[in-house]
């Protein structure tokens, strides 16, 4: 991902499991993304949290030693393995490569240059409607884990979102 463009970016659970299912991992998922926008690494128009799988849009903002995408996924990651070796989860997610011992996110997530305002709208109404679809609540808004309240209330509980366009 390259600096100045805004992306839809979505990246799933290894095996597509649900562990996005509990609420303490997806305020893990919150706190990163908010630092690295506190940090000014990102600026973040959209998300939504789903069991096995997350949606952004958003723009990278300083690439430095390894790209904000990199330090979301190796630090959630590291968070993931802390709170799941607490609770006695942590076998469920080991992994059956050499080169480490747990797998949280699947490698290669998908990174897609949004290359038109028509089209970040459709990927904005996309990423607020999944939880709808997916029977998790009625309305988008209802959906604490996204950024429909935002979009049509004006309300930003996490505080790290940037309208857009800008």
């Amino acid at each position: 991902m390259e600096e100045d463009f805004v992306y839809y970016y979505t990246q799933s659970i290894h095996k597509m499991k649900p562990l996005l299912k509990d609420d303490h991992l997806k305020l893990e998922v919150i706190q990163t993304l908010k630092y690295l926008t506190d940090k000014g690494l990102i600026q973040l128009y959209a998300f939504v949290i789903m069991h096995n799988h997350i949606h952004l849009l958003w723009k990278m903002l300083k690439i430095g030693r390894e790209s904000p995408a990199a330090s979301f996924s190796k630090y959630t990651g590291r968070q993931f393995k802390i709170y799941l070796e607490g609770k006695g989860l942590l076998g469920q997610y080991q992994s059956e490569k050499k080169d480490r011992n747990f797998q949280f996110w699947k490698r290669d997530p998908l990174a897609i240059p949004i290359s038109s305002e028509k089209i970040f709208f459709q990927r904005l109404d996309y990423i607020h409607y999944n939880p709808v679809k997916a029977g998790l609540c009625a309305i988008p808004e209802e959906y604490r884990w996204g950024s429909a309240v935002f979009y049509l209330g004006g309300k930003d509980e996490f505080e790290m979102l940037t309208r857009y366009p800008e």
